[in-house]
């Protein structure tokens, strides 16, 4: 009888599987991620709001102030303000013989119109591959400093140097739509990034709503109040870009100061590429919120 349990015992244990627990894991079954998927992870975080997003914002904003100082009295509108625009549009409609005088119709109709379709494209690419995503938005900027620097040669190789020094450039024409075209669609680009990465308040281009909402807000007095903060500081930061953006174009004319703004775009892409992504359990929770 020993003998045959001693028999049934072992036959048993060469039938029953090994313990899984004994195993040792392969590392070439489960291998540590490589440089590579962390870098492609990296890439494909969404960007968490933060105080760092929205200092990148308003160094937008700040660029904006001085495109918009520059654009206006070379070329008679706005790169960013669509408002003015706008009205200047209508006036051209009703009153054709201020083309000429007070503005050029042309330059108006060039600037909307390519600042409402890279804001469309850019938007409608943002639903498709993801507004937030780190690589969506680095290489946006990328693009929008590209076209601002080109703007800058073009108006570098054009003459425009501002009120006083030769040789004046012209204000309108095809080089004066090429450069307005370029700086319109580069800001129409932009002004998306406020609304996908949740940050209204600090639109980097529009300050009526801001002007208002600041003024009407029942917490305005209040010490920790983010929405006010946000406001007053993108209102401070778009005079500030402004009034240097006036005093490059006085001294050394609209060409270096719209290189200036192209570099301050150039900043807030590197920082895109390092700014805090959101976590998992962060993203979870987001899309957990209502819509």
């Amino acid at each position: 009888m020993a003998q045959e349990k001693e028999v049934i015992t072992a036959r048993t244990s060469l039938e029953s599987p090994p313990d899984s627990r004994l195993q040792t894991p392969n590392k070439a079954d489960n291998p540590a991620p490589g440089s590579s998927s962390r870098l492609v992870n990296h890439f494909c975080q969404d960007i968490r709001t933060s105080v760092i997003v929205e200092i990148q914002l308003l160094i937008l904003t700040f660029c904006t102030g001085i495109q918009d100082a520059t654009s206006f009295p070379d070329y008679h509108c706005f790169a960013s303000n669509q408002t003015g625009n706008t009205v200047f549009l209508c006036l051209a409609l009703v009153i054709p013989s201020f083309d000429g005088q007070m503005f050029y119709t042309a330059n108006i109709g060039i600037s909307l119109g390519l600042f409402l379709a890279a804001g469309w494209l850019t938007g409608q690419l943002g639903h498709l591959l993801g507004p937030r995503r780190r690589w969506f938005l680095a290489a946006c900027n990328l693009l929008q400093s590209a076209l601002v620097l080109l703007a800058a040669g073009l108006q570098w190789r054009a003459g425009v140097y501002g009120p006083g020094l030769p040789p004046p450039g012209e204000d309108h024409g095809p080089t004066a739509r090429a450069v307005i075209g370029l700086l319109a669609a580069a800001s129409g680009s932009q002004v998306v990034q406020s609304r996908s990465l949740a940050a209204t308040e600090i639109s980097t281009a529009m300050a009526t709503a801001a002007w208002v909402d600041l003024l009407i807000d029942r917490r305005l007095l209040v010490l920790n109040n983010r929405p006010r903060t946000r406001r007053a500081s993108f209102l401070l930061a778009l005079a500030a870009g402004s009034l240097l953006g006036a005093l490059m174009y006085r001294t050394v004319g609209s060409a270096w100061a719209v290189a200036v703004s192209a570099i301050g775009k150039l900043l807030v892409t590197a920082m895109y590429l390092f700014v805090r992504g959101e976590t998992k359990g962060e993203k979870k929770k987001q899309e957990a919120l209502p819509a």
